[in-house]
């Protein structure tokens, strides 16, 4: 059986853009088993993401792309679809997007291989061993947070890292480390109608009485909580939940928008669009 390939590009939107992708895979004897693309009008973009089967090694498909999308002014990767993304997970004193990512990679409902978890606090290094997972426990403090930072870039080099998850680790990156993380970084938050900073967003949100909460999963970037979107979802609430209501609720949209926005990028179904993302689920 041929190896399968996911291949991501964009470039200045033209004609024959397709055409021209779909001759050179018929060309080396591609069979393409998924094609999907988007014409941004604002920015006179176009994007595409295809899968597809072929016998080329992954080497001569590199070198012949390169000499493909040159005139094209192509941004593109390849990838080999069968290859789980290896990933580390940063995580702080809430584990409920830890457990959930964990599970769902156990599961088999994740293709991603987890390397390590980070943490500044040791609360999950047990959850760590069940599932046979290195835990580094880094604490962090004002004075030490550049050589804190440091071991955790050592440890994502080391271990090879493709994707980095903020699942609710509680802790600003740098602007060196958020560059250095630059589009394999993705974080989740609470995010609510209106917006709650600092502690105990939830208890602020209860006394104000609102209708919806919700959680956004975005790639991090120097900009506090502003990188480009991947994934939002809300859950509806009224007067009757108490603050444990709207926590567990929180904890499950967060949980659940995370775990999208993960398998997307592992499958290589996000393409950065300037400061926005296309997806093709």
């Amino acid at each position: 059986m041929n190896p399968t390939y996911i291949l991501t590009l964009s470039c200045p939107d033209r004609t024959g853009i397709v055409h021209a992708v779909s001759g050179f895979l018929l060309e080396r004897g591609g069979n393409i088993e998924e094609a999907a693309q988007y014409n941004d009008h604002d920015t006179g973009l176009f994007f595409m993401r295809v899968q597809f089967a072929c016998a080329v090694s992954a080497a001569d498909l590199n070198a012949q792309l390169t000499a493909f999308a040159e005139p094209f002014a192509m941004k593109w990767e390849l990838h080999t679809s069968e290859q789980p993304m290896r990933s580390i997970i940063m995580v702080s004193k809430e584990g409920h997007c830890l457990n959930d990512l964990l599970f769902r990679v156990k599961s088999g409902l994740l293709p991603l291989e987890v390397r390590a978890i980070i943490s500044n606090h040791r609360d999950f290094y047990q959850l760590a061993a069940s599932y046979n997972i290195p835990f580094h426990h880094i604490p962090l403090t004002a004075a030490t947070k550049a050589q804190a930072e440091a071991k955790q870039m050592e440890i994502i080099e080391a271990e090879g890292a493709e994707l980095v998850v903020l699942a609710r680790y509680m802790q600003i990156l740098s602007d060196d480390l958020c560059r250095k993380l630059s589009g394999k970084a993705i974080n989740i938050h609470h995010s609510f109608l209106p917006s709650f900073k600092g502690a105990k967003p939830y208890y602020q949100a209860h006394d104000r009485g609102v209708k919806l909460i919700g959680a956004t999963a975005h790639y991090v970037t120097a900009d506090l909580d502003e990188g480009p979107i991947i994934e939002q979802d809300v859950a509806r609430a009224d007067h009757s939940k108490t603050v444990e209501d709207l926590t567990a609720m929180g904890r499950d949209t967060e949980s659940q928008v995370l775990a999208r926005a993960v398998k997307w990028h592992s499958e290589h179904r996000v393409l950065l669009n300037g400061h926005k993302t296309v997806i093709f689920k």
